[in-house]
């Protein structure tokens, strides 16, 4: 197996016995539901991670990735008692901004792991994945528009919203029957007050701190680029240089 895919093939196997757990502890006539909800959400996450691991990203990248990925699970933490304010949204949607969809959907996949290594892991854990994941990735759809505070507001407050549809499929398989549109709405509605205090939060910390963020980590990424490509010129002057070596001694 190459070493590129063995982090997929890890992950699709803890994805399976998820899979597995919840069919099997669903409600009586609800496993189909399960299956199909938990299985695409694996399915989701499984396609990013193996884009992760096979795209060939370079050192620093990872290391940037790593590091906003276990900075954004950090800002978690202290914010856990407040309902639903989640200063790490942001800071995905800042990273996904920059970086690309990948590498944000990574970071943001990176944040529920590690926090959750603090708060309590779970199967609402792929949920959670899935959800910053999607927040990190999309957000680079946003570099087609100017970069005005007003565009991560907008983005953010969807995602606040977002996140929670995302969530409550969790909660809606898990301890709802029997599983109906009208259910889910339920579901949704009860939770809608937190969500809108997601929301908030996410339009308060991109507002104030959006587009300063997404300045600080896009001179980083420059000067990344400008050193790589000063690594490229310097190994094609090593290159030529052997050749001609090799040359002469012929």
């Amino acid at each position: 197996m190459s070493r590129r895919l063995f982090l997929p093939a890890i992950l699709l196997i803890l994805l399976g016995v998820m899979v597995f757990a919840q069919a099997r502890d669903a409600a009586s006539g609800a496993g189909t539901w399960v299956f199909v909800v938990v299985g695409v959400a694996a399915g989701i996450v499984l396609v990013f991670a193996t884009l992760f691991e096979t795209t060939g990203m370079h050192a620093r990248v990872l290391a940037i990735v790593a590091l906003l990925g276990t900075l954004s699970a950090l800002f978690r933490v202290p914010f856990a008692a407040a309902p639903n304010l989640q200063p790490s949204t942001y800071l995905i949607i800042c990273s996904g901004y920059v970086l690309g969809p990948v590498a944000g959907f990574a970071v943001g996949a990176l944040t529920a792991v590690v926090s959750n290594f603090f708060l309590g892991h779970g199967p609402w854990t792929l949920f959670q994945m899935l959800a910053w994941g999607l927040a990190g990735a999309s957000a680079f759809t946003l570099r087609r528009l100017p970069m005005k505070r007003r565009w991560l507001i907008i983005a953010g407050v969807t995602w606040g919203l977002l996140f929670g549809i995302i969530m409550n499929l969790w909660t809606w398989i898990g301890f709802v029957y029997p599983l109906t549109a009208r259910t889910f709405m339920v579901t949704w509605l009860a939770s809608l007050p937190f969500d809108v205090m997601h929301s908030l939060g996410n339009a308060l910390f991109l507002g104030l701190l959006g587009v300063r963020t997404i300045r600080i980590l896009e001179r980083y990424h420059r000067r990344f680029q400008w050193v790589r490509q000063e690594d490229t010129v310097e190994n094609d002057r090593d290159g030529s240089r052997k050749a001609r070596a090799v040359k002469n001694a012929v």
